[in-house]
């Protein structure tokens, strides 16, 4: 992947391209996360924003808007909301998945406490409310409400899905969808409707985002088994340990014997895991060489990502677009 901008990655040149507005989005997140009577949430809100991060999701509201045209000032007041959005549902995941660790620093829950986490989580929903209603469309209303409602959905799914051996890749998807392509293709959509962009270009950039985002969850759980500890700040296995069906494991049991099918059952439904498990379950990942299969699909959703705005206007940030649909993957390579 050729890179012909001063940065290095191609979200770090769509940053630098953003820089004054992204500049207003985190001016506007630091004002609307203050609260007058309970420090506790500008404390919590500030160590999770804090943390870093790609602010991804924003940046491409900001993107669409200014492809599509759009000079202000609602754009700045959309990407924060998704924002918002984004982290309500990371403090919620982290209670949910009893997690240590974000992005390599102690999570919210653990640094004070689950409660804190939920009040907060729920907190940032309401604030990207009040935000998303002041662009004043009722489109865009519909579209980050109906996201939201999807997100929750996506991991009320996920719940059951996980730990239940018939989940199978169309479920899967669904639970992706739900839980983070959801607020990428509402993250582009967004951005192009506040533009006042015709009904074919917001439908190129929700299908990018769509795509985009099961793009990322796909290559997200491939390196839970072979990404690199120190760039992911995960361990290799994480999903495993917590018994997460995820698509590499997903193909694995599709074509089990039925004494390999015993072994996901002890494990993963049933969470009696031993010391030697993960090698195990990583040889079965290995016979039927689902981690390449999960590269592929990963890919081939990136591609679909690239496809969709082939159709849009001929913009540096269109380029910049299909070039993070390219780095998402790249580093499965």
């Amino acid at each position: 992947m050729s890179l012909d901008h001063a940065a290095s990655k191609p979200h770090e040149a769509l940053a630098a391209l953003l820089r004054d507005d992204m500049d207003a989005v985190n001016t506007l997140i630091e004002t609307r996360m203050a609260s007058e009577h309970a420090p506790r949430i500008p404390e919590v809100t500030a160590h999770l924003v804090g943390a870093g991060g790609k602010r991804l999701r924003p940046m491409l509201t900001l993107a669409a808007a200014k492809l599509c045209g759009y000079d202000g000032p609602y754009h700045v007041h959309l990407a924060a909301t998704v924002e918002f959005i984004h982290t309500a549902t990371l403090l919620h995941d982290d209670v949910v998945d009893e997690s240590a660790q974000r992005r390599g620093r102690p999570t919210a829950n653990l640094l004070w406490d689950n409660k804190s986490s939920v009040l907060v989580g729920d907190y940032l929903f309401s604030r990207s409310f009040q935000l998303m209603t002041e662009a004043g469309s009722i489109d865009v209303l519909r579209i980050l409400s109906n996201a939201s409602a999807t997100i929750a959905e996506g991991e009320v799914l996920q719940l059951t899905a996980a730990t239940d051996l018939r989940t199978d890749e169309s479920v899967y998807l669904q639970v992706v969808r739900g839980k983070t392509a959801a607020l990428f293709s509402a993250a582009t959509e967004v951005g192009g409707v506040i533009a006042g962009a015709s009904a074919d270009i917001v439908q190129a950039l929700f299908d990018y985002g769509d795509a985009l985002g099961i793009a990322f969850q796909i290559a997200d759980d491939l390196l839970d088994y072979q990404g690199d500890t120190a760039k992911t700040g995960k361990n290799i296995g994480d999903d495993f340990r917590e018994r997460k069906l995820t698509l590499p494991v997903i193909k694995a049991i599709a074509q089990a014997t039925d004494e390999e099918r015993a072994f996901w059952v002890r494990t993963i439904e049933k969470g009696r895991q031993e010391d030697g498990d993960l090698d195990q379950a990583l040889a079965f990942m290995d016979k039927y060489g689902t981690l390449a299969a999960t590269r592929d699909d990963a890919l081939v959703w990136s591609e679909k990502a690239k496809s969709s705005i082939a159709k849009l206007p001929d913009h540096e940030i269109r380029d910049l677009l299909a070039e993070i649909a390219d780095y998402v993957v790249a580093r499965l390579s």
